[in-house]
């Protein structure tokens, strides 16, 4: 095993072990090494690399520090290897969505409150064809951003966050608006918040499925 390696496994023990929590801060770089059994300049890169992941948070002239470890901050880099992807892991990355969102809106529809539907309901609204594709782009992951966190789990919400690539969502949009289709599309979120507002998991879930499903078609005959 390298040494930068082990110097990263030996912290993520730490961390697991309890023997460091969220916002503590790491003892000094000579202690830590001494104490772990590692030289400097591997600990120094496991602190590079960890902090890369956002699991560490270096503080110029304060010390290192354990990140919240929330799971929206964990999974950050998801989204940006998401973005680097080309055509066919985009279309897998929706297949994933596919499993994921309807999921995620049956559990909205049970808790899901008046507000959270009203907001819906406004962004909706607030779209028409004037809208521009960047316009567009924001609608589409703060509606699908705010079902997913009306299901009440942060880690399925921060997953199917980590998904849900702004470049991949101005590309649909910049087709979408070219086929005329996005009537249709706001037709689908429309029907999708009636769902929800009348508690209907199943057919909250089967219109998300029809949604994406719809989407992901979309995609693989435009590539």
């Amino acid at each position: 095993m390298a040494v930068t390696d082990e110097a990263i496994l030996k912290i993520k023990d730490m961390i697991v072990s309890g023997a460091l929590h969220p916002g503590d801060r790491l003892p000094p770089e000579k202690e830590l090494s001494e104490e772990l059994g590692l030289s400097r300049s591997s600990l120094r890169e496991a602190v590079k690399a960890l902090e890369v992941i956002r699991v560490l948070d270096v503080r110029r002239g304060d010390g290192t520090y354990v990140t919240s470890l929330e799971p929206a901050l964990l999974l950050e880099a998801m989204s940006f290897v998401v973005d680097l992807h080309g055509d066919t892991s985009i279309l897998e990355i929706f297949a994933v969505r596919r499993i994921l969102e309807p999921a995620a809106t049956a559990l909205a529809a049970d808790s899901i409150d008046e507000d959270t539907i009203a907001e819906l309901t406004a962004l909706i609204a607030d779209v028409d064809g004037s809208t521009s594709v960047e316009g567009l782009v924001e609608h589409d992951l703060e509606f699908h951003r705010r079902i997913v966190a009306a299901a009440g789990n942060s880690y399925l919400s921060s997953l199917i966050d980590s998904l849900s690539s702004h470049t991949v969502r101005a590309r649909i949009w910049r087709g979408i608006t070219q086929e005329n289709a996005v009537e249709r599309t706001l037709h689908e979120h429309a029907a999708i918040v009636t769902a929800l507002a009348q508690g209907d998991a199943k057919l909250a879930s089967a219109l998300t499925v029809v949604h994406i499903s719809g989407i992901e078609h979309w995609l693989r005959e435009a590539l």
